[in-house]
């Protein structure tokens, strides 16, 4: 798939899953530009070779970072850009396969798999509150 395919592949998934969390109508297309830019900067990272936990971390620490400037730019809370920004991030797909693997008794493959999962989502969690943190040391030190 080309660039272009998934960038827009990403932008209506994640305006989708806005339109599913219930998010005001006003920011789904922010929502999806939020995804979108996450899922580009993943993709960018891994094209220079760069390893999938750490293209996970850095894409998600961006996502929180525009998704707290959209919100002060809306006037709505972080966790409306924020949620559907990182869902083009999160292993579903993988966490799938090292369930499908268990199942069908292959356990080294599945152990593998579910390790790489529990990573990049942990890596997606610390992206979130590195962020979170940086924003918070910054606007104190304005204060």
């Amino acid at each position: 798939m080309n660039m272009l395919e998934q960038l827009i592949t990403s932008f209506v998934s994640t305006a989708a899953f806005a339109i599913l969390f219930n998010v005001p109508r006003s920011t789904i297309v922010q929502c999806g530009f939020v995804g979108m830019v996450g899922w580009l900067l993943y993709i960018s990272l891994q094209r220079v070779s760069l390893d999938a936990i750490v293209a996970t971390l850095i894409a998600s620490f961006i996502v929180t970072v525009i998704s707290q400037l959209l919100a002060r730019i809306y006037k709505t809370p972080v966790i409306v850009f924020s949620v559907a920004g990182i869902i083009p991030l999160v292993p579903g797909g993988l966490a799938y396969d090292a369930m499908r693997n268990v199942v069908l008794n292959h356990y080294d493959v599945a152990v593998q798999l579910a390790a790489k999962a529990f990573m990049l989502s942990g890596a997606i969690a610390m992206g979130l509150v590195f962020s979170e943190v940086l924003n918070q040391l910054v606007r104190r030190k304005k204060a």
